[in-house]
């Protein structure tokens, strides 16, 4: 039997860090997580940058109006600033991810905005890193494919080489 697929398959989680987006406004605000100080997601140290943000994360950095001039509030020199006012927790959660009890947010979530904006994921704050692991397992031909400037077997030298200096 096989799993039904999902919106999430292949989404990253969101981190504090991440930044959102409305579709009435014109700034970028980024997540502020305060429903735990607990949970990350790909970072060992703790950074704050990378707590998990939940569907009961409702809040921005910076405070309001975080989102910049609202299209829906026009006013003789343009737009007035953005009352953001979330219409309940974020929607199109991943429920099969708790923290903390509470359903995590993926690049594909969304927050509905009483005024009329839609709030969305535009950068779900995650950066990927090549481990020693990734330059050991790369196909050198498919490198050179990709990118014909590199030559992989000269990083993988270079991580043996790293890995003998370490013992």
């Amino acid at each position: 039997m096989s799993e039904q697929s999902s919106s999430h398959d292949g989404k990253h989680f969101v981190v504090q860090k991440g930044k959102c987006q409305c579709n009435q406004g014109d700034q970028f605000p980024q997540h502020k997580v305060t429903t735990h100080q607990k949970h990350f997601w790909n970072d060992d140290a703790g950074s704050a940058d990378y707590l998990a943000v939940t569907e009961d994360d409702l809040q921005f950095n910076p405070p309001g109006p975080s989102f910049g001039k609202c299209k829906l509030k026009p006013s003789s020199g343009g737009y007035l600033p953005c009352s953001y006012a979330p219409a309940g927790k974020w929607q199109k959660t991943y429920d099969k991810v708790m923290v903390m009890g509470k359903k995590a947010v993926t690049e594909v979530s969304e927050l509905q905005c009483t005024v009329g904006g839609k709030i969305t994921i535009k950068d779900h704050g995650q950066r990927g890193e090549v481990s020693k692991q990734n330059v050991k397992n790369a196909d050198p031909k498919t490198v050179r494919h990709m990118n014909p400037l590199v030559d992989v077997n000269d990083f993988k030298e270079t991580v043996f080489e790293s890995e003998i200096d370490a013992y």
